[in-house]
């Protein structure tokens, strides 16, 4: 009895069960099934380049691609048109977007990524897409989670990078989140999909750079630990904000551009982000603009003042201790002349 041969597998077919993972991955993340295009954030660098790989055998006919040029880099504009040449070989739409202003400030990474998510969730909406996709991996989240430790950040920077969140009325998803550095390149390489090093990732200028680097040279901090530890506190802290959002409807008053908020019994964490709430209630009911402030600025000094019933004021907004309640409303303008 004679044995016929069976052919090689074709370079296709060892991305399928890939694939079907990362389609898994996708609506896990996003929480259902994809109903309108899902658009993809690709820089060229392996990590999004395999995303895009990933994607495109699982959804055909169902991404959309954006790339960024920051107009920091001049190589910038050739990394956008090869990721535009690639979606164009295998039938993607493609998109390069960049700033209309300058980027600047003292933290050139930090305004890079305001510019980039609000110039990708702007081109979402045009297209309609259901969700923005980016290729965070393990790796990301072990980087992010040690540099914020570093950096003594609560429960919710020590969170790092979630599946899913929401920037500037955006879907943003991770559906690579649980995914290693090492097996995203491993498919690019086997797949011989193009793709770019940035010089910025082995920059030690960069904090990030300088984690990556104690990560590769400390086999026992464990990326996948750590992400692991990461997702924890992820839980941990929506569980914290489900909390915070039940006080507030049960302990806030809110009238015109004016808060109180009945403190009694409380955690100090707890306290802590109902204050914050109650400011960025302020700041947006009066329209104030400067001084600039975060849901992630530090109010320990307003929280000290007020647990000793004194006043304090923080971005524009000034709180003070009546009782058992906090009061927070616009502070008065400055006197001048």
């Amino acid at each position: 009895m004679s044995r016929r041969a069976v052919p090689p597998p074709s370079a296709s077919e060892p991305i399928v069960a890939e694939s079907d993972r990362f389609r898994h991955d996708l609506i896990r993340a996003l929480g259902h099934e994809p109903r309108a295009p899902v658009l993809l954030a690709v820089s060229g660098g392996p990590d999004s380049m395999a995303m895009l790989t990933l994607a495109a055998a699982a959804m055909p006919g169902g991404i959309a691609v954006a790339s960024v040029d920051h107009r920091l880099r001049p190589e910038a504009a050739a990394e956008a048109a090869m990721v535009a040449d690639h979606c164009a070989a295998i039938g993607v739409p493609h998109a390069t977007l960049a700033p209309h202003a300058a980027i600047t400030g003292a933290s050139i990474q930090a305004a890079a990524r305001t510019a980039r998510y609000g110039l990708l969730a702007g081109h979402a909406r045009a297209i309609g897409a259901e969700a923005l996709a980016t290729a965070h991996h393990v790796d990301d989240q072990a980087e992010t989670c040690l540099m914020r430790a570093a950096r003594g950040s609560g429960l919710s920077g020590l969170a790092g990078v979630r599946p899913r969140a929401v920037i500037d009325d955006v879907v943003v998803v991770r559906p690579v989140l649980e995914w290693r550095r090492a097996e995203l390149r491993a498919i690019v390489r086997r797949l011989e999909i193009p793709f770019v090093d940035d010089p910025a990732n082995h920059d030690p200028a960069h904090d990030r750079t300088r984690f990556r680097r104690l990560l590769d040279a400390n086999e026992w901090l464990g990326p996948p630990q750590l992400a692991r530890a990461a997702a924890a506190l992820g839980d941990a802290d929506g569980d914290v904000r489900a909390i915070v959002d039940w006080l507030w409807g049960e302990r806030a008053s809110v009238n015109g551009v004016g808060v109180r908020v009945r403190v009694a019994g409380l955690p100090r964490e707890l306290t802590r982000r109902l204050a914050r709430r109650a400011i960025g209630h302020v700041i947006a009911a009066a329209d104030l603009s400067a001084p600039k402030w975060s849901e992630a600025a530090n109010v320990e000094a307003l929280l000290d003042a007020l647990a000793a019933g004194k006043r304090a004021t923080q971005a524009g907004v000034v709180a003070a201790a009546t009782g058992e309640e906090w009061r927070f409303r616009p502070a008065p303008a400055r006197r001048t002349g």
